[in-house]
Order: C-alpha cells, then sequence, then structure tokens
C-alpha cells in the first residue's frame, strides 16, 4: 500500500486542484478555437499547449532550468517580439501607405483606445477595491488595444515580466476574435449608405518608393523616438530586404520557416506564463475586462475617425477602413472588407483597408516606444 500511495503522490493526479482544473479547461478552450473554428491557429495553438503544459502538475517545465523556461527567456529578455517583427515586415506590402498616405491618419486615431484604457486602469485604482495598477501595468494593460500580440508582449517584458501572461493571453484572444468583436462596432457607428461606398483604386507604387520609405521611416522614428528603435527597426527591415528584391532567399526565409518558428517560441514561452495561481486573480480578470475596452475603444475612434474623413472628402471615403486601424495584419483589413461587401456585394476594400492597417503597426509600436519612454 506504501507503495502505491507513493506511487500515487508522484503523479500529477495529486496535484490537482480547482485552479489547476480551470487552466486546463481554458487551455482545450483555445485548442478547440483554434482547431475546429480556425481562429487564429499559428497563434493559439501554441498559447495554448504552453498554457496546458505549464499547468500540469509536477512537470517542472517553467521551473528555473526547465525546458520551457530556458526557452521563455527569449520573450522576457524581448528578443522573439522584434524578431516577429523583422518576419511581419518581410511579408507586409506598404504599398497601400504610401499611395494613401492620409490613410496613416486612420492607424493613428485607432490608437486612441491605448492611451483611453491607460487613463482607465488608474480609475480602477480609486473604484475597485483590490484592484490596483502601477503606471508599467497600467501601460501594459492598454497596449493591448493596438491589437498587436508582439508589441504588447514587448512592452509588458520590459516593463512588468509579471503578468506577462495575463497581457499574451488578452491581447491574442482579442486578435483571433477581430472577425467576431469588430463587425458589430463597425455597423453600429456607420450607416449603410456610409458601409456601400466604393473607393476609387489606388494609384501604382513604384518600385523606388517601396525601397525609400522603410528607409526613411527607421531613421525618423528612432531619431523623434529611440525607444521604439527594435520594433520599428525590425519591421522596416524586414520590408527593406522584401522591397529590395536582391535578396530572395532571405525573404523567403523571413516569411515562412523563421516566422513559424518563432511563432511557436513565443507562443508557447507565453502560454507557459499562465500558471493557475497567478492567472486566476482579480487583477487577471481586470486586464482582460480593459483589454477589450481598450481593442473596442481603438476599433471605434478608427472608424469614427473614417467617418470623419467621409464627411471632408465628399463621402469618397468609406470609414470601415477605419476599423483596420488597429494592428492585427491582415485580418483586420480582412473584415472591412467583408463588412463592406455585405452591404454593397461590388464593393472592393481590402487594399484601401490595408493602408491604415499597417499604419496601425507603426502607430503601435511608436504608441509602445511613447509609453517605454516615459514608464521604464
Amino acid at each position: 500500500m506504501d507503495v502505491l500511495y507513493d506511487f500515487w503522490r508522484s503523479t500529477g493526479f495529486a496535484g490537482l486542484d480547482i485552479k489547476v482544473v480551470i487552466m486546463i479547461a481554458i487551455a482545450c478552450i483555445f485548442l478547440y478555437l483554434a482547431i475546429a473554428k480556425g481562429y487564429e491557429p499559428y497563434l493559439l495553438i501554441p498559447i495554448a499547449s504552453g498554457m496546458l503544459l505549464t499547468n500540469l502538475p509536477f512537470g517542472g517545465l517553467m521551473e528555473e532550468g526547465g525546458f520551457l523556461y530556458l526557452l521563455y527567456q527569449g520573450t522576457k529578455l524581448g528578443i522573439y517580439p522584434p524578431l516577429i517583427f523583422l518576419c511581419v515586415g518581410a511579408s507586409t506590402d506598404f504599398g497601400p501607405l504610401i499611395a494613401n498616405p492620409k490613410s496613416i491618419f486612420l492607424g493613428a486615431a485607432a490608437q486612441f483606445g491605448i492611451f483611453f484604457t491607460f487613463i482607465g486602469a488608474f480609475i480602477l485604482n480609486d473604484f475597485i477595491p483590490g484592484i490596483s495598477f502601477t503606471p508599467q501595468e497600467a501601460a501594459s494593460v492598454a497596449i493591448i488595444g493596438g491589437a498587436d500580440g508582439p508589441t504588447a508582449l514587448y512592452l509588458t517584458s520590459q516593463l512588468a515580466p509579471h503578468i506577462l501572461g495575463s497581457i499574451a493571453i488578452a491581447a491574442y484572444s482579442y486578435m483571433a476574435l477581430v472577425p467576431i468583436i469588430q463587425p458589430p462596432i463597425m455597423k453600429a457607428l456607420t450607416t449603410k449608405v456610409e458601409r456601400e461606398v466604393k473607393m476609387e483604386q489606388l494609384r501604382p507604387v513604384s518600385k523606388k518608393e517601396k525601397i525609400i520609405f522603410p528607409i526613411v521611416v527607421i531613421i525618423f522614428t528612432i531619431l523623434l523616438l529611440p525607444s521604439a528603435a527594435a520594433l520599428i527597426g525590425m519591421l522596416m527591415l524586414g520590408n527593406l530586404i522584401k522591397e529590395s528584391g536582391v535578396v530572395p532567399k532571405l525573404t523567403s526565409v523571413l516569411t515562412d520557416t523563421f516566422m513559424y518558428i518563432i511563432t511557436i517560441l513565443l507562443g508557447v514561452t507565453v502560454g507557459a506564463t499562465a500558471k493557475a495561481d497567478v492567472f486566476l486573480t482579480p487583477q487577471t480578470i481586470s486586464i482582460v475586462v480593459l483589454g477589450l475596452i481598450a481593442f473596442s475603444v481603438g476599433t471605434a475612434s478608427g472608424v469614427l475617425f473614417g467617418k470623419l474623413m467621409y464627411k471632408f472628402s465628399g463621402g469618397k471615403i468609406n470609414p470601415l477602413i477605419g476599423s483596420a486601424g488597429v494592428s492585427a495584419v491582415p485580418m483586420a483589413a480582412r473584415v472591412s472588407q467583408k463588412v463592406g461587401q455585405e452591404s454593397n456585394p461590388a464593393n472592393f476594400l481590402l487594399m484601401h483597408a490595408m493602408g491604415p492597417n499597417v499604419a496601425g503597426v507603426i502607430g503601435s509600436a511608436v504608441a509602445a516606444g511613447l509609453l517605454l519612454n516615459f514608464f521604464s
């Protein structure tokens, strides 16, 4: 009997409690959404797997010296997120933004959700007992509004690494749920007439423009805001590699093999930080709620600024493209296209929405740089 008892105590079953069971259930729900529903499977499968592995008792994978602990250093030290930006830059066409520079204002407007939520986090400190955020934590929560997972992880790793797991789960969950969260907001804030607007075809963008653009952005942005150097620098370097046309093998590696490797490493290690005793707290619940508010306000502010541009352009700009100002590339642009076609089957907004979508990536990185500059 003693042998059986000792064996039982050595198994993970002996370490199960209600919190662990809840975290295992959440991980399985994420796996279901990724596999059965197809919601961002490249992100959710690694994240959910990391959650599952770290919460199964006695595995020790996230203990000091453990397998996932060692891999996690790339996230903790802020290495993986800029590398993801390198890959994103190599797979992104900045042409729509260059062809229509006005769309940068839509990308900027969508970042309002970040600063709105930053203030909101401090309001919670005064009105809800037991929940409080330091400026560094508030900045990390607010950046979720940019709908940019790597940016959220990078900023949080620098300012508030102890809440990295909660931030990551919230940020990537909302990125995956863009097609569910955004359309009701877009429809509520626009009229059918506005959603039916067909926009003129964008002008062709020359190769020279596409090569000059990332160089100019690197120089200007980093001189203005050095704290954004890692994210902006890697994003534009990746794009320059792509647009130069002289290193096609590098472009192929960055947009394929390397991107998937870094995504797996980032996703699994981020999911592994969501341990039951850290994740299931009132603060985590408030982070998830504030993250949803940040993302929703960012979407709404982009659409509302789009309505303003619709008025000033004499009805030539479809305000739906403003929702793509959040930086969930290219999903947010696809949602703009989908909602636009529901109102007008002849509508083709995808390329127009890619302008603010790309601007949103740059905007969220700049916002992260600002917050890092003020609160690091």
